[in-house]
Order: structure tokens, then C-alpha cells, then sequence
């Protein structure tokens, strides 16, 4: 048994320290040679003095700095600092297995560095697909490595397409739990609190995509990802609400066979799919019992009361820099949201406006991206400022 490099980016995210659980249960098969955090760096100690690894990386240089403090002469390796040091550690030499569990659009430069030197990189930060899925796509095809989706919708139909050519597929199938709102009126979603919105009724996740599953922009997200991921046209990817989060996605031959993936709503099984892949290792969750869940129910989304899920994917099909314009601005409007500042629908009101405006980049390079990522950023800003009244009616 060959033991395998993994470095582990967003170690202090739910993912991040999920996939070191994962990994814990395996030492035979993976050594941790990475870890990569934002700005926490008492954990990110904790987490050092547990998994010694090679070397590690905060985004936030301050942060860095005390590090060192922090572990003292108990360990010795290195520390890199900010998204340069972040982006090195995707790419570090004994790191043959890269997951990406960085939230938000800063996660998309490492997801670059991993694939263009070919390491095999477990994606759960989604934001790289949907912004710029072409230069991931680049990536992949220049490094030759492997890209392997972490998001349990995606490595549901990851796994269904096993051992099956692309012309085989009529359509596939992203589930959706519907969130904590699914059967609330237009009206009282403007009244929803940020802690109930936190309240997701089966996944536990980070603040800013648990506010995305509520709205339902998440799942746009999603579609657009499973597009780049197994090369779809939009018209064959499509969601459905699944409240009992159990079938995570199916895929529908020409044949009019489906099939599908079940398993209880715990990540610790796509991540660890994704390290072990192509084999299967011991239990990660425990077993899915039919008869004791019992009822198994979908319908289709509501894109009136949830506009999120279509301005995502209208941000697809637009392509260039529209989905980073909109992607940006989210997580401006949802900080705006967990502060008590605009209501829930004003997040969706507020992503219609800069989509509008924006004026998309064709093909975008890394740098245009970005750009279009910081510019949206500031103009979500000054919508807050000046048009708020607009945005919470």
C-alpha cells in the first residue's frame, strides 16, 4: 500500500477539517504534507502539532507571523503567507492529492497551481468552476492531473457516470434540500433572520454558503459547475428539491434509465471518494437504511420565491466574466444579510441589478477575472450605500 502526499487547503473550514478527519483514519494511505487556513492561527497550530506537517500557509501575512509564536520550537517547517504562499502549497513537491476546501472566489488561484502541476485535486471550493470553469478546464488538460468534485451533489454523479461514455447521457440531476425557507411565502422570506437562515435543516456548513442553500444561488452555482465538470450543454443539467437530502444525484440515460446516488447527508463521504479514488475504502458514513428513512419526495424549484438559482445560471449562460460579477457581489449582499442590514430577497434584488449592469469579458483571462470579481465587489458596495431602500423593499 502506497502511502500519498495530501495537502489540505482551508484546513480550518468544515471541509478542511473533515477531510483531516478522513485522512486520520487512513495513515497507511496518506501523509498530511500541507495545510492552508485563512487567518486562524491558534488552530491552524493545533492542527500543526497534530499532523506534522511539511509546511503550511495563512492568507493573512499578520496572521502568519504569530504562527510561529504559536508552535514555538515544536515544530520546524514552513510557513508561507498569503495567496502567493497558498497558491505554493497547492503545487508543494510531496503533495500528490490537493483538496480545496477554500470558500469563495480566493480559492480559484490555487485550484490553478494544483491542476497546472498535475497534482490530483479533490474540488469543494466551487466558485473555481463557475467563474472560471474554461481556465480550469486549461488547467487540467496542461498539468495532467485529475480533478476530482467534493461537493456531494457533484461526486454523486461523478460516481453514477462511472464506466459510462458522455453520449450515453440524456441529463443529470443536482438535488437541492430546498433549504430552511423551501415553503415560505414571498412575504414572510423578507422577514427571515440571519440565525434562521444558519438553521439548515440537514447539511452544517460555513455561514456564507448555508445563506446560498437558503436562497437557492448555491444550486445555480452548482449547475453551472456540473456544466464544466462533465461537459453539458444547460438544457441536459437541471435541479430538483429533495428535502430528505438522501438521493445527492441522478443521471438519466438515453434509454430512460436513471440512476442514482443515495447515501446519508454526510461529506465525509464524498471527500473520501475523492482521496481514494478509484478504489473504496471502509465506511465514511454510516449506512443509508431505506425502510427506517422511509419516504423518499421531490418537486421542482420555485424560481419566483427563489430567483437566486436562475440569476446564477443566467450568469452561466452569459459565460465570461458575468458569473465572477455575480459570484462577488453574493458574497457582499450576503455579508450584508448576516449583519442585519438587507432582508433575504434583497440579496437576489441586488444580484438582478449588477448582473444587468455588468458588461461581461469574452474568455476572460486569470486577470480579467479578477478584475471582474474586485469590481463587482466594489459596485455591490455602493449599491448597499445608495440604493438600499431599493434593495429592502
Amino acid at each position: 500500500m502506497q502511502q500519498r502526499g495530501l495537502v489540505v487547503l482551508g484546513s480550518s473550514g468544515t471541509i478542511g477539517r473533515l477531510t483531516l478527519e478522513v485522512a486520520g483514519r487512513h495513515p497507511a494511505r496518506l501523509r498530511i504534507v500541507g495545510l492552508a487556513a485563512g487567518r486562524n492561527a491558534a488552530l491552524l497550530a493545533e492542527q500543526i502539532l497534530a499532523h506534522r506537517p511539511e509546511a503550511v500557509a495563512l492568507a493573512d501575512p499578520a496572521a502568519a507571523e504569530s504562527l510561529r509564536t504559536e508552535v514555538g520550537d515544536r515544530w520546524r517547517g514552513e510557513i508561507l503567507a498569503g495567496p502567493e504562499g497558498i497558491a505554493r502549497l497547492a503545487a508543494w513537491p510531496t503533495g500528490q492529492i490537493v483538496v480545496n476546501g477554500m470558500v469563495g472566489a480566493a480559492g480559484l488561484v490555487s485550484t490553478l497551481a494544483a491542476l497546472e502541476a498535475g497534482r490530483t485535486l479533490g474540488l469543494a471550493n466551487k466558485e473555481s468552476l463557475f467563474i472560471a470553469g474554461h481556465l480550469v478546464r486549461h488547467a487540467l488538460a496542461a498539468g495532467g492531473g485529475a480533478l476530482l468534485p467534493i461537493d456531494s451533489e457533484h461526486s454523486a454523479i461523478f460516481q453514477c457516470l462511472q464506466g459510462r461514455s458522455r453520449e450515453e447521457i440524456a441529463r443529470v440531476t443536482l438535488t437541492a434540500s430546498g433549504g430552511p425557507f423551501r415553503d415560505l411565502s414571498l412575504e414572510a422570506l423578507e422577514r427571515v433572520s440571519a440565525p434562521e437562515a444558519l438553521r439548515h435543516p440537514t447539511w452544517r456548513m460555513g455561514a456564507r454558503i448555508t445563506v446560498d442553500a437558503a436562497t437557492l444561488f448555491n444550486k445555480g452555482v452548482e449547475l453551472v459547475e456540473a456544466r464544466w465538470l462533465f461537459d453539458l450543454p444547460p438544457e441536459r443539467v437541471r435541479a430538483v428539491i429533495h428535502p430528505q437530502s438522501i438521493v445527492h444525484g441522478l443521471v438519466e440515460l438515453k434509454d430512460g434509465s436513471v440512476i442514482a446516488q443515495l447515501s446519508r447527508p454526510d461529506m465525509r463521504l464524498p471527500i473520501q471518494f475523492a482521496l481514494s479514488h478509484p478504489e473504496r475504502w471502509g465506511p465514511a458514513a454510516p449506512p443509508c437504511d431505506l425502510a427506517a428513512i422511509g419516504r423518499l419526495t421531490f418537486e421542482e424549484p420555485d424560481e419566483d420565491r427563489f430567483p437566486g438559482l436562475r440569476l446564477a445560471r443566467a450568469a452561466g449562460d452569459i459565460g465570461g466574466t458575468a458569473p465572477a460579477a455575480v459570484n462577488a457581489a453574493d458574497e457582499v449582499l450576503v455579508e450584508a444579510f448576516l449583519a442585519g442590514r438587507i432582508p433575504l430577497p434583497a440579496i437576489a434584488r441586488g444580484l438582478a441589478i449588477i448582473l444587468e449592469r455588468h458588461a461581461p469579458e469574452p474568455n476572460p483571462t486569470l486577470e480579467q477575472v479578477l478584475a471582474a470579481d474586485a469590481g463587482a465587489r466594489r459596485e455591490a458596495r455602493a449599491l448597499l450605500h445608495d440604493a438600499a431602500r431599493a434593495l429592502s423593499r
